[in-house]
Formats: C-alpha cells, sequence, structure tokens
C-alpha cells in the first residue's frame, strides 16, 4: 500500500517547517481575504449602529427599521456561518443539512410566539381564564 509524503511521515507538523513564507502569493491572499471579511462585517455593523441611533430621528417608520435589522442580522449570521464555519467550502446537500433544521426552528418559534400571543389577547379580550 502506498501512502502520500504527508500520510507516511506526519513528524513534518511538529517540526515547525510547515510555515508559509509570508510574502508568497497564498499568505497574501489569506490576508486579503481576511481583509475583506472584516471590512463587509464592519461596513453591516455600522449601517445597523446608524440605523438604530438615527433611524427614528429621520421617520422611518417602526417595521421597516425592525425589517432592515432583521434582513441585515440574517445576512450576518449567514456571512459569518459561511466563512468562519467554512460552510461556503461545503457540498449543497451539508448546506442543506444544517440550513433547513435552523429555518424549521426558527418557524418553530414563531409560531409559538404568535400562538402565545393571540392565547393572552384572547384570554384578556373575554376573560376564559
Amino acid at each position: 500500500m502506498e501512502f502520500s509524503h504527508y500520510e507516511a511521515d506526519q513528524s513534518a507538523l511538529y517540526s515547525g517547517t510547515h510555515h508559509q513564507d509570508a510574502n508568497s502569493a497564498d499568505s497574501k491572499s489569506k490576508v486579503k481575504n481576511i481583509w475583506k471579511v472584516t471590512a463587509i462585517l464592519t461596513v453591516v455593523t455600522i449601517v445597523e449602529v446608524i440605523l438604530g441611533l438615527y433611524g427614528n430621528s429621520v421617520g422611518m417608520p417602526k417595521w421597516l427599521i425592525n425589517a432592515f435589522f432583521i434582513l441585515l442580522t440574517i445576512f450576518k449570521a449567514g456571512y459569518i456561518v459561511k466563512v468562519f464555519m467554512h460552510l461556503g467550502d461545503e457540498f449543497k446537500n451539508m448546506i442543506l443539512t444544517i440550513l433547513i433544521p435552523l429555518a424549521l426552528f426558527i418557524w418553530f418559534i414563531i409560531a409559538f410566539l404568535m400562538d402565545g400571543s393571540f392565547w393572552l389577547w384572547i384570554n384578556h379580550a373575554f376573560g376564559l381564564r
């Protein structure tokens, strides 16, 4: 049976000789990607803070502010999952295996909150209990 260099001799992993040159194209690409991710998350966060501070004072309706917050939060969460949890590199089936239960769980929470709100309204309006 034939092993690759990595499988046959793993001592190179612990010898400290596996580091890349900081000036290599691969290193520069990784640093550029880190700055891109940082910039995107910073811009989205700044937009959220500005919206939170000045959204009401410019006359935006509350529902529109909330919708923007929800959309920006979903974007940020999805981007963080894609980049930091490496789901952007996974196969489509793996992504769906994670996202479909998450979407169902969010629907579950919303459904129970709406049901509880309706029950409280019925109880208050008709005095059932």
